[in-house]
């Protein structure tokens, strides 16, 4: 089996976290950091044992790089992800692809050019719990789903905006939404039926300092027919667990984090019992208040899958037309905040 070697662009908070989920994939190899100049990724080359490259330019012109994960603020994911594909190297980037679709859609193009894959992080989708939701959302048990609701109930203190990126439209693309809401807007786009429209909301209530939202609601309407909502904020102290509730005329899911508070269907079966058990507690916080509080496993479950599908030669679940999908539900709920009105989705 092939062993790969990654390269991590970026050496904040999250790197570490690519790197730790890198560490414990058997045929993978940290070879290396990259920052742009702050010194951190020296630091985390010693912390890992790897080499600190001089930049992202030098990093995916290596022969020792395979593929580069992108933990760059999220307004710099393009120009990294675009010289990696030129240089023939495998991107695998951190939420969300980009901060315009104009630029998602220049990696994507960049790599299609060259033959590469680029994958996106949505570690959440590879949750236990998930896939059993999935297949009960595919297999019709809750009948006509009339209902799907997202809530992110976060906490951020002033200190969390205090750098040159966070809250900002140029390098995070907006605040609440964008950066900590968008996991579970994923799942909606993953769970559901496509987002058909959105009529939204957005203001900065408990960060008046910053230059995006830290509270957003909208409304949407799916492809399907059902209706829905997302609820997302950094200004709910003392942050608590994010929620996601799927209903319809044969069936109830309200899923805690990583379990389920209610599973309920019309036609109950043996296994139902078994999944209410197994998925009764959830095992952490998610990173309600504080952005260092999570697991490193989805990340590690998120880089496995991607390796599985170059080796096999298959698409990538969370290719970069998959993860698009969610950056355009986000944009669309700004631009009807911003506009006022409803916006319709191609």
């Amino acid at each position: 089996m092939k062993s790969w070697n990654f390269g991590i662009i970026g050496a904040g908070v999250i790197a570490d976290f690519h790197a730790r989920a890198i560490s414990d994939i058997a045929q993978a190899k940290l070879a290396g950091f990259c920052d742009g100049g702050s010194g951190r990724a020296r630091k985390l080359a010693d912390k890992y044992s790897c080499r600190a490259f001089a930049d992202y330019k030098e990093m995916v012109q290596s022969d020792e790089i395979d593929i580069v994960t992108i933990a760059t603020p999220s307004g710099f994911h393009l120009e990294p992800s675009v010289a990696a594909a030129e240089a023939g190297k495998h991107v695998i980037c951190e939420k969300p692809l980009e901060v315009t679709l104009e630029r998602v859609d220049a990696m994507i193009e960049a790599h299609q050019k060259a033959g590469t894959a680029l994958g996106g992080v949505f570690q959440n989708r590879f949750n236990d719990a998930i896939a059993p939701l999935k297949e009960a959302i595919d297999s019709g048990r809750f009948g006509v789903i009339t209902y799907a609701g997202v809530y992110v109930p976060w906490w951020r203190g002033n200190e969390y905006y205090e750098d040159s990126w966070h809250g900002s439209w140029k390098l995070d693309g907006g605040g609440a939404l964008i950066n900590q809401s968008i996991h579970m807007v994923d799942l909606l786009c993953y769970l559901m039926a496509p987002v058909e429209a959105v009529q939204a909301f957005t203001e900065k209530l408990g960060h008046p300092q910053i230059e995006s939202e830290d509270t957003s609601v909208a409304v949407l309407r799916f492809g399907n027919g059902a209706l829905g909502i997302i609820y997302g904020t950094t200004a709910s102290y003392p942050g608590q667990l994010k929620r996601l509730e799927i209903t319809g005329t044969e069936g109830t899911v309200v899923y805690l984090e990583d379990s389920f508070t209610v599973w309920q269907f019309a036609d109950e079966r043996a296994e139902d019992e078994q999944i209410r058990r197994q998925f009764s507690q959830s095992k952490g916080t998610g990173g309600a208040s504080d952005p260092a509080a999570i697991s490193y496993q989805g990340h590690c479950r998120n880089f496995q899958a991607f390796i599985n599908a170059l080796d096999s030669g298959s698409d990538f679940c969370i290719d970069g037309a998959e993860a698009r999908k969610t950056v355009e539900v986000v944009l669309a709920v700004y631009k009807s905040a911003k506009e006022q009105r409803l916006i319709k989705l191609d």
